[in-house]
Order: structure tokens, then sequence, then C-alpha cells
């Protein structure tokens, strides 16, 4: 009985694994085809030959691929960086001072969890827009940064609170100050959960399309999911290049892969430490 049971959860995986993974075999097979059997309808599954015209096509694009991709890398970077630096003091106030109505502020920090970013892009806009931040990577990874904020200082805060307060006591006895703690007690104890946030903050940039649309303009800064919707109608061929399109999914996709086979260790533990308190 038991051995049935593991050969049903092993089936019901299986089954899970192969919904998740099929649409993306079939955006890389896609993106292998020649232009016209890309374009056929009704669509070939397997593609009856290899060709990489649309990747040679994508490259060239516009400005070029190395121009979106550089940009979105950029961004993703500095959404990192942002984060971190406002998120990791924050927590660690938020987890060890005695602030006075500490856990109200935390709260209400978290209640813009539940607002919808997409809200906030027009008044974000216009203020951008009077300081000079629009078609700017440092303005697109501000916002990113916005959108990441809740979430990164929900997982920070709770992984500081549950550092051993033995050793914040024995770096206090040995000289050490709040920032001294901090950098050579805490950060160190928590790193899975500050690359679990760096992670986050990477894929939420990587992927984000609604707000870089309204916060870019000028062609030269559009990241690279502007880019591919852009594709859809623009192309030399006067209507949408599926191979093309396909192409530049499957090149998004590998970095948010990489990113997450590299830090996978990190990645499920530091969501469970700052889940649980």
């Amino acid at each position: 009985m038991k051995r049935r049971g593991r050969y049903l959860v092993a089936a019901v995986c299986l089954a899970v694994c192969t919904v998740m993974l099929m649409p993306l075999a079939m955006s890389v097979l896609a993106s292998v085809k020649p232009t016209e059997e890309a374009a056929a309808s009704p669509p070939t599954y397997l593609p009856h030959g290899l060709s990489f015209d649309s990747y040679a096509r994508l490259w060239s694009y516009q400005q070029g691929l190395p121009v979106y991709l550089a940009n979105s890398l950029g961004t993703a970077l500095l959404a990192i960086v942002l984060t971190l630096l406002l998120t990791v003091p924050a927590a660690y106030a938020l987890a060890r001072f005695p602030i006075p109505g500490k856990e109200v502020i935390f709260v209400v920090l978290l209640l813009a969890l539940i607002i919808p970013y997409q809200a906030l892009l027009t008044p974000m806009f216009l203020m951008f827009a009077k300081i000079g931040l629009t078609n700017s990577l440092l303005g697109l990874a501000i916002l990113h940064t916005a959108i990441q904020l809740p979430f990164s200082l929900y997982v920070l805060r709770n992984s500081f609170s549950a550092v051993p307060r033995e050793l914040e006591e024995a770096a206090i006895m040995d000289g050490s100050s709040a920032w001294e703690a901090l950098r050579w007690v805490f950060i160190p104890s928590a790193a899975p959960a500050i690359v679990t946030t760096a992670l986050f903050a990477f894929i939420t940039s990587w992927n984000e399309f609604l707000g870089a649309l309204v916060m870019m303009s000028r062609g030269s800064m559009f990241t690279l999911p502007l880019i591919l919707a852009t594709s859809r109608t623009e192309t030399s061929l006067g209507g949408t290049d599926w191979g093309m399109l396909q192409a530049g999914v499957t090149i998004s996709i590998i970095p948010c892969v990489l990113v997450y086979f590299l830090l996978q260790r990190y990645y499920v533990s530091g969501l469970m430490s700052g889940a649980i308190k």
C-alpha cells in the first residue's frame, strides 16, 4: 500500500511538472523553427527543420538585442541594490530596536501588499516626470524597488528576529556597535533570506512590463519585455514574427532559470526563515 502511494505521488508530480514545463518547451521549439513554419496555421508542435534565423533577426531588431538586455540587466541590478540598502537596515531596526509601536509600523508597511502597484503608476509617473526620472533606468529601478519593498521587509524582518539573541549580546560585549553587529552577526546569519530577497527583486524587475511601458518612451531605453511586446506589431514581415517573439521569450527565461538554479539552496531556506518567526 505504501509503495502504491509513492507511485501515485510520483505520477502526480510528473504530471504537474509536465504541465508546467510544456509551455517552456514549446517556446524553445518554436524559436528554432524556420520562419514559414513558425507562422504556419495550424501550428506544428515539433519543428521539421532547425533554424536560428529568428535569433539573428532578434539580435539586430531596432536598437539591437544587446541594448535591451543591458537595460533589463542594469535595471534589475539597481533594483537589487536599492531594495537591500533600504530593507536590510529597516528590517534590522524593526526586529531588534525597542521602537515604540514598531508592530503597528510593520503592519502599516505591509499594507502596501494589498495595493496594486498599477494604481500608483500615474502619480509616480507625474512625480518622476517633474524630477527627470522618466526614460531613466534609475527611475524604473526605483519603481521596481517600491513594488518589492513590502515583501522584502517581511522576509528580512522575520529572519533577523530569528537570530539568537545570545549572538547579539556576545557581539555587544565584545564592543561592537549596532552597525557592526548588523555587519558581522545578522547579515551572515540571515544570508539565505538576503539572497532570497535579491532573487525576488531580480525576477520582479526582469519580468515587469507595465511600469516600464509607462515610464519609458524612448526606444533606446526599452527593456526586454517592452521590445518583445513591440515586436508583435512592428516587424519587417508586416505582422507578428512568431519565431522572433519566441526567441525573445526563450532568451528572457534563461537568466531567471540560471539565477534560480545557482541560488536555489539559499532560496528554500530563506523563504522558510522568513515565514517562521
